[in-house]
């Protein structure tokens, strides 16, 4: 999983990115992550702030996570990295360094094939 926000599309996806990881550095990347897309309309600093007491973290330890700039520097090298592996938009899937352009079952399932297959010859 790597960050990707697109501030171009939605103003507070950057921020989102920095609480996301926050909430990872108290286990709950994956419950926030979830929180965020499920919101992602009502995203604003309170709904943030909201997530974060529903899922009971620690608020001091989150409120000083997010502005700490070990987590801008991921977000910042995450963004560096998808642009470089030519990613355009969220989200994007790679298997064996493909992009999966069919992002379905089927699609899951001829990738892994096609790339299983490259294995056996």
């Amino acid at each position: 999983m790597k960050n990707f926000p697109l501030t171009n599309i939605h103003k507070f996806a950057q921020s989102a990115s920095y609480a996301a990881l926050a909430a990872n550095k108290q286990g709950k990347f994956w419950a926030f992550h979830e929180k965020l897309f499920e919101n992602y309309r009502a995203l604003n600093e309170e709904k943030v702030i909201e997530i974060a007491k529903e899922l009971g973290l620690d608020m001091e330890a989150f409120s000083r996570d997010r502005k700490s700039q070990s987590i801008k520097n991921q977000v910042s090298r995450d963004l560096y990295n998808g642009r470089q592996a030519g990613v355009r938009g969220t989200p994007t899937v790679f298997i064996n360094g493909k992009v999966l352009r069919k992002r379905n079952l089927k699609g899951f399932e001829d990738i892994i094939e096609a790339e299983l297959k490259k294995l056996k010859e």
